[in-house]
């Protein structure tokens, strides 16, 4: 036997702890992420018994970080970022700015320097992008619009935290810490030009991914898959993931997480994306694992006692501080309530960047040691909590949907895109399709129905979107159509068909409801994903379903048997 086998008992550990505690945290109705964590704190450090090699529980925790933010990619286009950059840039950059602002003012109440509540507030602004991928993964909803603008927010929030872990170094002397260097940093020059070379690193990074790797890794890919080999295959996407990551780490500068992220979104140009992110599923979830027994071997209980009022503060304004200004951002961009719900929620946490920033301003001198242990005891509690914070969500939504006059005044305050202009031609709104949702299918059926020279109206909750559909012409009102002030703006009790075309599929009932109370007759077109989710709409007569699965095995089979009656025709004569 080896005498150094530390790599595999600490995988070995994390593992079986975070098995043996997950499941008796699913048995207990709690999330499992919950007996992760309490695995990592059974594992650590600070508890009797074995304790397993942090060092590199945290490098294994990186791996975790890399693959969960590369299946993120995978899944999310440039097109989807490009969608959501008008709430995610503005919103995700004045939360940051109001939460840095309340760690500052806290860590003035307790007598700080002004850059130790600078690392303190930043530190407290950014959430886990893990947290908020697994947690829009379990409600299935990844995939939403809402889902889209949480993860565009948390992009931001990298792409500023990554600025920020450059040019904290630079800035270090003047706000009263160290340089790495040991000396006192530089002046306004040496700051400027740390700036530029940065945001020149990021750049080139970004341009490089999107110009070369853009065809470069999707041909790779495909090259691999030709040769028939499915081990090779996974081979390669895992090496697309963790070497990209790497580099872009290493070359550019740019964090572990937002490279493996924008692996995931050039190898998405590929046709073979699908089975990309399928064969690193299980690998994605082992590591995730890995990275929250990690964050649990950090904590230190002693914080619980010692200091418990100052944790209290901390966790205010990651659960609450951090929610409110998100929640209240969103609104003031015009987003509708649910939305803004949504993303407070998700941000209502911190993890894997705070424990960087943390790090680099003690190594700074910048921040006191109570500081690291205090952000880091606010993340475990706050990562423990934010399931509970997504489940308060569903009430206020249902009361928000009972008292429609406040929901009102949240969702269609002076919104001009959430009304349908007077402008548009009443014979448009005479036995028109009503499209909900234009996305990849509804821009399709948007395309045949323009060609045919049918009447739409198309309801979208991206405001952008139906901002330029309007330029183009077309009749588009903002909103979730799940509401019916939405419907009744498209004009449904006068419609001939609603074609429900949108991936987010929570609220079709809603729509249908509404629908057929304002018009009886109107027939229902529905997109679901799954044999149940049809099932059940079959149940409550929700019109024609239509299955991806299905009509895509419909369809092939069809070419199937006219080839095969083709080819009978032809030996007959």
């Amino acid at each position: 036997m080896p005498h150094n086998i530390s790599l595999i008992t600490t995988i070995a550990a994390a593992l079986g702890a975070g098995l043996l505690f997950g499941y008796i945290a699913t048995r207990l109705k709690l999330p499992a992420l919950v007996g992760y964590l309490a695995a990592g704190i059974i594992i650590g450090p600070a508890t009797p018994g074995y304790v397993a090699d942090a060092a590199l529980a945290g490098q294994l925790a990186e791996i975790g970080v890399m693959l969960m933010m590369f299946g993120v990619g995978l899944h999310f286009s440039l097109e989807d970022l490009w969608d959501v950059r008008k709430v995610a840039l503005p919103g995700a950059i004045l939360q940051i700015a109001v939460a840095t602002a309340l760690g500052m003012a806290l860590a003035h109440f307790w007598g700080w320097s002004i850059g130790g509540g600078l690392v303190f507030g930043l530190a407290l602004s950014v959430a886990s992008t893990v947290v908020l991928l697994r947690a829009l993964e379990e409600r299935g909803i990844l995939d939403s619009f809402n889902g889209r603008i949480a993860v565009g927010w948390l992009v931001v929030e990298d792409l500023v935290t990554v600025l920020m872990l450059v040019l904290l170094p630079a800035l270090a002397s003047s706000l009263g810490g160290e340089a790495l260097d040991g000396g006192h940093g530089g002046g306004d020059d040496n700051i400027w030009w740390t700036l530029a070379l940065t945001l020149g690193q990021v750049g080139a990074f970004i341009v490089l991914m999107l110009v070369v790797g853009r065809k470069l890794f999707p041909w790779i890919l495909w090259q691999v898959a030709r040769t028939g080999s499915r081990e090779l295959f996974t081979l390669c996407v895992i090496a697309a993931a963790v070497g990209i990551a790497y580099a872009s780490t290493h070359y550019f500068g740019v964090s572990f997480a937002l490279g493996s992220f924008f692996a995931g979104m050039v190898l998405r140009e590929s046709a073979l994306a699908h089975r990309a992110a399928e064969e690193s599923l299980p690998l994605r979830d082992a590591f995730a694992v890995l990275f929250f027994v990690s964050v649990g071997m950090l904590f230190e209980p002693t914080v619980l006692t010692e200091q418990p009022l100052k944790l209290l503060a901390v966790v205010a304004i990651v659960v609450v501080g951090k929610s409110v200004a998100a929640f209240l951002l969103v609104l003031l961009l015009r987003y509708p309530a649910k939305t803004a719900l949504m993303v407070s929620a998700s941000l209502a946490q911190i993890g894997e960047f705070s424990f960087i920033l943390a790090a680099l301003g003690i190594s700074l001198k910048l921040m006191p040691e109570e500081g690291q242990s205090l952000i880091l005891a606010g993340a475990i509690i706050s990562i423990a909590l934010n399931p509970v914070v997504f489940l308060v969500t569903k009430p206020l939504e249902r009361w928000l949907g009972k008292n429609l006059d406040l929901a009102a005044k949240f969702d269609r305050s002076p919104d001009p895109l959430a009304e349908l202009p007077m402008t548009t031609p009443h014979e448009h709104l005479r036995g028109q399709v009503v499209l909900v949702g234009y996305g990849r299918v509804g821009r399709k059926i948007a395309a045949v129905l323009k060609e045919k020279g049918i009447s739409y109206v198309v309801a979208e909750q991206n405001r952008e979107v139906v901002d330029q559909l309007r330029k183009d012409g077309v009749p588009a009102v903002a909103g979730n159509a799940g509401e019916p002030a939405v419907l009744i703006q498209a004009h449904i009790a006068h419609a001939a068909i609603l074609v429900i075309a949108t991936p987010d599929t929570f609220h079709v009932r809603a729509m249908i409801e509404t629908a057929r109370a304002l018009n009886p007759g109107i027939k229902t077109v529905v997109r679901t994903h799954n044999d149940a989710e049809a099932d059940l709409l079959r149940s409550e007569r929700a019109g024609e379903i239509f299955m991806g699965e299905q009509e895509l095995a419909k369809g092939m089979t069809a070419y199937v048997l006219d080839s095969l009656e083709k080819h009978g025709k032809g030996h007959a004569h």
